[in-house]
């Protein structure tokens, strides 16, 4: 029995998160992954047991690594504005910083395989996020809204700023870069339309 190789294993999880990213889950293929890491196929199953496992583990690595930066520096006892604020700039973090991670992500979680990744890997932070979310109700620091309606407003500006940053260029197709001030005033907005 062969042993596992942490270098090489990090770096099949790199190039599949590449191949992922630009060719889409369903470009993806353990022989193509096999010869862009420069191994064999069978040194893949040493690590995976097939194609979904390695999907589903890199989403669930990936999610779990995006989720704890998310929670970094929250609680959910912070006021409405302080909560959000920070749930911004972790996100911010977290997208400008793995980007091709981050991408990544959002393929997976769109593919077949987003339910099972995200089951197991959202239970603390839906659990602290809804308990942010009641007790700002509960202050009126936020109006009561669906959760749906919720989330759209409070982070739909900034993914949709962020897809524009990583493209690099506005929906006119003239250069964009995200902004600290692009990024104040969506947040300005986000915060009048969801405080009483």
């Amino acid at each position: 029995m062969r042993t596992r190789d942490i270098n090489k294993e990090e770096i099949v999880k790199q190039k599949a998160i590449e191949m992922i990213v630009t060719q889409g889950v369903e470009g993806f293929g353990m022989n193509r992954l096999a010869k862009e890491c420069g191994i064999s196929v069978a040194t893949l199953y040493i690590y995976y047991s097939d194609k979904e496992d390695l999907i589903r583990k890199i989403g669930i690595e990936i999610g779990r690594k995006l989720f704890d930066k998310m929670l970094d520096g929250f609680s959910p006892e912070m006021s409405f504005k302080d909560g959000l604020e920070n749930q911004w700039e972790n996100r911010i973090y977290f997208t400008l910083n793995f980007t091709q991670e981050a991408t990544c992500f959002e393929i997976l979680k769109q593919s077949t395989y987003g339910d099972a990744i995200i089951e197991e890997i959202t239970g603390d932070f839906k659990q602290t996020m809804s308990q942010f979310i009641l007790s700002t109700i509960e202050r009126k620091e936020l109006i009561p809204v669906t959760f749906e309606v919720f989330w759209s407003i409070a982070y739909g500006s900034l993914y949709s700023l962020l897809e524009l940053h990583r493209e690099g260029k506005s929906m006119s197709g003239k250069p964009f870069v995200f902004t600290n001030e692009l990024k104040n005033e969506a947040f300005n907005l986000v915060l009048k339309a969801l405080t009483p």
